[in-house]
């Protein structure tokens, strides 16, 4: 894989081991010798196991929960590989935290999407890979190069394998607000299915109302398609409403990030949905792996990504 005179090293922080392992495994390389722990204090220590001089390093680290916590350790480790003389180095972040933070609602608000893109720049970092922005706008919040993959390529297929011929007909690509229309349509061209819309007034955050369902449901199997579940108030309001107010015969979900936090995994137990569909991006501990759930890799399409950064080839082709 060395064609430009620069090895490739792949790195991780505390975020997501597994998902870099297997990153580095589809490389065919070792993961990187490095250590991130804490200090009494609640400080962080970064300790880099091996030599860099020169090294393209890519550091896999999402800032999920705790995102504080996971924003410092990736911070700090470009901060390190930057003083150590790293030929280039590239922020693998497959969930990017504080990206709902993306644009001042009411009055004196932060914008802390972009102040996050501002600090992982002045860190020392040369470019971003990431997936699935909340708002891909945020791209232009980096000076610096972004690489924005799509969680659609993984989640399509699935459904796409999992019913039949006949089935499909069947199916349904159902958006559960507007702001995730362009993401479901992507999806329905996919699968050659009708896409639906469910029409919500969010009274307060994290808390909606369905009103009506845009389309046609009644007795379709529909695939609610999101880009993260948070709370499942969304999701799970959305699903209900296609089910009692569309007449929809089955419901499924899928989404790219599953944050899950507060009453999500109860609200999602309790739900209509029959099969909830994530991509690996945020680790789910064993407490909230529902028998419903069904978690896909994004170390494929990642590791893909980062051989074709290394060999300076376009990113591009892996949104086909």
């Amino acid at each position: 894989m060395n064609i430009h005179g620069k090895d490739i090293k792949i790195f991780t922080a505390n975020a997501n081991p597994s998902v870099a392992a297997q990153m580095a495994r589809h490389l065919g390389l070792p993961l990187g010798k490095s250590e991130v722990r804490h200090f009494s204090d609640g400080e962080i220590s970064v300790n880099i196991g091996e030599s860099v001089r020169g090294s393209d390093v890519f550091v896999v680290q999402s800032t999920c929960c705790p995102v504080n916590d996971n924003l410092m350790e990736l911070l700090i480790m470009i901060d390190a590989f930057r003083r150590a003389s790293a030929g280039r180095i590239t922020a693998v972040v497959p969930y990017f935290g504080y990206a709902r933070q993306d644009r001042k609602v009411k009055a004196r608000e932060p914008i802390s999407a972009k102040l996050c893109a501002n600090l992982i720049s002045t860190a020392g970092a040369d470019r971003v890979l990431t997936m699935d922005l909340h708002a891909a706008q945020i791209q232009g919040f980096f000076d610096i190069p972004v690489d924005h993959l799509l969680g659609v390529p993984l989640l399509a297929p699935y459904f796409g394998s999992r019913f039949g011929r006949q089935e499909r007909r069947e199916l349904v690509v159902v958006s559960p607000d507007l702001g995730s229309v362009t993401r479901a349509r992507k999806f329905a061209e996919r699968l050659d299915a009708p896409l639906a819309i469910v029409d919500k007034r969010r009274q307060r955050a994290n808390v909606s109302e369905v009103m009506n369902i845009i389309g046609d449901v009644k007795d379709k199997r529909v695939i609610l398609v999101d880009d993260m579940i948070d709370t499942a108030g969304t999701l799970v309001n959305a699903a209900q409403a296609v089910l009692e107010k569309g007449g929809a015969a089955e419901v499924y979900a899928c989404a790219t990030h599953g944050v899950l936090s507060g009453p999500a995994i109860d609200r999602i137990r309790d739900s209509c949905i029959r099969e909830l569909v994530l991509l690996d991006t945020i680790p789910v501990g064993p407490d909230k792996l529902l028998d419903k759930i069904t978690m896909l890799s994004v170390a494929p399409v990642f590791a893909e990504a980062i051989e074709r950064i290394y060999q300076d080839k376009p990113v591009s082709p892996l949104f086909g």
